[in-house]
């Protein structure tokens, strides 16, 4: 009997042992998730453009000469640094040179046709003059006195005319002086030439209107960039020139730029009719930091409508249904909680109730089983 007993008791043991090790087995593990400490710091509230924005230079001109022709000289090329004025390129132009030689030989011309007109028509004013004279003392007739103004008056006339025709002369080296310049390109500004396209002994051909060609020269100017942005047509309204805002560039990847609005388009673009948006400019504020850009670069550009200094704040990842968090307790579970969320950015949130500093925040809310009352333990590989 008492050897029945002992082997019921060993039996019962053995069921509580193996039901103990499946709920042991069963349970569910602890889910990995990332953390982060809810600390103070800067909260920004921004605007931020909906599609990439590009880096451009203030001045930048793609050049052509406005006529056709073949290229004699070609003074620069790419890279070259150029001062405003400074000729770039030169069509063949002899026979227009050869035309301002003759205008120049035709002005000196009529310049002494002036002279000579005007010295006969000053003898003729004083020969007329003495014959007045003379008349007035009985010693000519009225007809003679008569003749010699007439005379006078024509040869006066003639003087006038002479006048004229330098100026027609003048005007004539202008037109082909005007002629010349269009056969010669030169910088509009200082800058540097980005690019060329022709070679000396080729034609260049003007782009007809409405078509789009190849410039002969492009020149940028790299000591002014700025960034020109799309922003939602429902942000734009809260934008003014002047706001603060910061650039950044994937070609400088972890970095912002300090910078400005300068400028707010005065209209909407509705290239596409489900996403209407509002052309912005953000130039930088520091102008030695621009030194290694170019123009072209993607960049993204974040206004600044407010600002908070040392306040509660949290990743703005971590957020779900707008206001709800997930906190990671001593006891290693997860609770979900309701705050009150002021301003935020695409990075932070500022937090105005229902967190405290020092407290574990789950910013890995994505991974699968993460929710309220889950088991957790740290894991901030991803962080």
């Amino acid at each position: 009997m008492l050897k029945k007993h002992r082997l019921l008791i060993i039996t019962m043991l053995i069921i509580v042992a193996i039901a103990v090790l499946i709920v042991y087995l069963k349970r569910s593990r602890p889910i990995a998730v990332v953390v982060q400490e809810v600390t103070k710091g800067e909260v920004l509230a921004t605007i931020t453009n909906t599609r990439a924005g590009t880096l451009k230079a203030c001045q930048r001109a793609r050049l052509s000469p406005s006529i056709g022709g073949q290229i004699e000289s070609l003074l620069v090329k790419e890279g070259d640094l150029v001062k405003s004025g400074q000729l770039l390129l030169e069509i063949w132009n002899d026979d227009l040179q050869a035309q301002v030689t003759l205008a120049e030989y035709e002005s000196e011309i009529s310049a002494a046709l002036v002279r000579e007109a005007c010295i006969i028509g000053d003898l003729a004013k004083r020969e007329a003059y003495r014959l007045r004279t003379l008349f007035k003392k009985n010693m000519v007739s009225a007809e003679s006195v008569d003749q010699a103004e007439s005379a006078a008056n024509a040869k006066l006339a003639a003087c006038e005319a002479a006048h004229t025709s330098v100026k027609v002369s003048q005007s004539k080296i202008d037109a082909t002086r005007a002629a010349l310049a269009r056969t010669r390109l030169n910088a509009p500004f200082n800058g540097r030439v980005a690019e060329v396209n022709g070679e000396v002994g080729e034609y260049l051909t003007p782009s007809p209107i409405g078509v789009a060609t190849l410039p002969a020269i492009d020149l940028i100017d790299y000591s002014c960039l700025y960034v020109s942005a799309p922003i939602d047509e429902v942000d734009a309204p809260q934008i003014r020139p002047k706001m603060p805002a910061r650039v950044s560039l994937d070609a400088f990847a972890g970095k912002t730029f300090a910078g400005r609005v300068r400028r707010v388009a005065d209209y909407v673009l509705d290239l596409e009719k489900q996403s209407r948006t509002v052309e912005i400019e953000v130039e930088f504020i520091n102008l030695d930091n621009i030194g290694n850009m170019l123009p072209g670069y993607s960049a993204d550009a974040e206004v600044i409508l407010d600002q908070r200094d040392n306040v509660l704040r949290i990743p703005t990842a971590a957020l779900f249904d707008r206001n709800q968090v997930l906190i990671l307790k001593e006891d290693g579970l997860l609770e979900q909680r309701k705050i009150k969320i002021g301003i935020s950015n695409w990075h932070y949130t500022e937090v105005l109730d229902g967190l405290a500093a020092g407290e574990l925040l789950v910013t890995s809310i994505e991974r699968e089983g993460v929710e309220e009352g889950a088991r957790a333990v740290v894991d901030n590989k991803d962080d």
